[in-house]
């Protein structure tokens, strides 16, 4: 992984080839500041969905759901596929995320990310739920060392299985802060 700088912000570089990571736009911002649009995009995440299925999955309206989903098609977040049949013969248009919010950097301004945390972990039994909390001590190059070794891990794991559809979905939420217990 390699490291580039846009306007004073560290974004990352991380395959040969590939671009590295861009400041958000205000539309994409605008339009990603919802966690009901971040769910979609979880949702369509690694198989298309319908309007329909992901409105189920969600426990919302259709006609709101197509609404986020317009706008994500829109600014480039989720892409159309090709046309299918449903169960009654009507055309339904599944939808995939681009992975394009991966990309993007966004300015650490609000809750967004947690609060869409939340939502989606509070929908899971306690049981499946992995949790784990730790206390480091760390100087400023070693909590930076930390973060970039993570983000590399995981990468790695999103790499093996991009393509393949193997597996079952997981969401991973880490959250590296200072610790407001000691000071």
């Amino acid at each position: 992984m390699s490291i580039t700088y846009y306007d004073g912000r560290m974004t990352f570089v991380d395959r040969p080839g590939e671009h590295p990571r861009r400041p958000a736009t205000d539309e994409e911002l605008r339009v990603l500041a919802s966690t009901l649009r971040l769910r979609v995009l979880r949702i369509c995440l690694h198989e298309p969905h319908t309007n329909k299925e992901v409105a189920e999955a969600l426990g919302k309206d259709p006609a709101t759901v197509l609404h986020h989903v317009r706008r994500l098609v829109d600014t480039g977040f989720l892409t159309a596929q090709p046309a299918r049949r449903g169960t009654r013969g009507a055309r339904e248009i599944p939808y995939l995320a681009t992975g394009k919010s991966w990309r993007l950097d966004f300015p650490p301004t609000d809750r967004l990310l947690l609060d869409t945390f939340l939502e989606e972990v509070s929908l899971v039994p306690v049981e499946q739920v992995h949790t784990m909390r730790v206390g480091l001590l760390l100087t400023d190059g070693l909590r930076e060392e930390f973060e970039e070794r993570m983000r590399d891990l995981v990468e790695e794991y999103r790499a093996r299985t991009e393509n393949t559809g193997d597996g079952r979905a997981w969401s991973l939420f880490l959250a590296v802060h200072p610790d407001p217990n000691r000071p």
